[in-house]
């Protein structure tokens, strides 16, 4: 497991939520903390994390450590241009990954069982793009062999990363573990999540 990228990507202005998302407070941390802090449960070395918008700020505000900062400067591209700086990244300091896991920093819900499968299942099927399964898509989290990493350079947008791995559908393979595939974008997003972790 110690050959995979693991790239966060917490690059986006979050508009919708009229505040910085990445440090919102759940439990005295950060979201952002909390996304991090959750693979690091299973993954013990460094993690990548993709900013954009507010970086000095966000960077200044979380504490975790053993996290690389990569800092995307055309974040208004929308995700995909995350991915690329992350990729970018690993090239210019010729780090050889034989995989990247990319994973939202606003998608905190995520269990750390359903990370661990999903690595597992990559340690079982080196070849396969191992994604989640939204039920009519599939999506991120997903972990992508090296040999799409050229690939991955050519998309665009913020579906971008959906659109490639729903093109791809003979070539990979999903965790059936059941997880809160939540996506924080709102106040009402945030305060479920709240929820769901006071239970």
């Amino acid at each position: 497991m110690k050959n995979i990228a693991v790239l966060v990507l917490a690059a986006g202005k979050s508009s919708r939520m009229n505040s910085i998302k990445q440090l919102e407070k759940v439990n005295h941390k950060t979201l952002l903390e909390h996304t991090l802090e959750k693979i690091q449960r299973i993954y013990a070395s460094t993690i990548f994390c993709v900013l954009g918008a507010n970086a000095d700020k966000i960077k200044s505000e979380v504490s975790t450590r053993n996290v690389q900062f990569i800092e995307n400067t055309n974040f208004e591209d929308g995700l995909s241009s995350s991915i690329i700086s992350g990729i970018q990244h690993f090239k210019q300091n010729n780090f050889n990954f034989e995989a990247i896991f990319i994973l939202l920093a606003d998608q905190p819900a995520i269990d750390v069982a359903y990370i661990e499968d999903m690595l597992h299942l990559f340690e079982q099927h080196k070849d396969k793009i191992i994604a989640s399964n939204y039920g009519e898509k599939l999506g991120v989290p997903a972990i992508f062999p090296k040999k799409y990493f050229s690939d991955i350079f050519l998309i665009k947008g913020d579906k971008g990363a959906k659109e490639f791995i729903n093109k791809k559908k003979n070539e990979i393979i999903c965790s059936t573990i059941p997880t809160n595939f939540l996506d924080i974008d709102t106040r009402e997003d945030l305060q479920r999540y709240k929820n769901s972790i006071l239970k």
